[in-house]
């Protein structure tokens, strides 16, 4: 096993395709590997450790005060997470596997040498906190404004690919669970929604993909 995740770590670092300042960082890191549903940290722990994702992929969520599910953003190869609380404070967020997912684990001391080295490094970093702030804002102002309808037709708009003839297909690999987490609401009452839609003829199923028949009106 340890063979196996040294190969996936060199394997990372030697391919031009990820930024050339994550793989260097990679480098100075553990590789662990994590099966698909591992926690990799949870919301209010004592952060201390970067992470970056060399394979696999990661959903980040947390919960509003109603404990409904917010997610605030996916982590695939090349990106790293964990950053913003590398200050020592608690983690502002869940963190899950969507996948057999591959990283390398970055102390602070390490992370704050390499930034020595790298001072450029630096402002990414403040760039990549910056904008996970604003998403996590906007996740959490659609939920508390936006009614479910229209979140889920934000999402469904965002993902449908269009077909050209006046339908757009959701994606294969995006589940109704994924659905519900993006959209901040329970199985449950998002099938309720896409019956409705269904029935309207809004929405149809596919070869067990869902297609948009036509554009979601703007309320429901």
């Amino acid at each position: 096993m340890g063979s196996s995740l040294d190969a996936v770590a060199q394997a990372f670092c030697a391919d031009p395709a990820y930024p050339q300042s994550v793989r260097a960082l990679a480098a100075l890191g553990t590789p662990r590997r994590y099966g698909s549903g591992a926690k990799l940290l949870h919301e209010t722990d004592r952060g201390d450790t970067l992470f970056v994702v060399m394979q696999g992929q990661v959903r980040a969520y947390g919960h509003d005060p109603q404990e409904r599910e917010i997610t605030f953003g996916y982590v695939g190869a090349g990106d790293y997470f964990g950053e913003m609380a590398l200050d020592g404070g608690p983690r502002s967020a869940t963190v899950e596997a969507l996948e057999p997912t591959v990283c390398a684990l970055i102390t602070r001391d390490a992370l704050l040498a390499y930034i020595g080295r790298q001072p450029s490094f630096a402002l990414e970093l403040l760039a990549k906190v910056t904008r996970r702030a604003r998403m996590a804002t906007n996740s959490a102002r659609n939920l508390a404004f936006i009614d479910v309808y229209s979140r889920l037709a934000k999402v469904l708009g965002g993902v449908a690919r269009p077909e050209g003839d006046g339908r757009a297909v959701l994606p294969e690999d995006l589940s109704l669970q994924e659905i519900a987490q993006r959209v901040g609401c329970t199985r449950e009452m998002l099938n309720r929604i896409l019956r409705d839609l269904q029935g309207a003829g809004y929405l149809e199923r596919l070869d067990g993909r869902l297609v948009l028949r036509t554009p979601l009106p703007s309320r429901w």
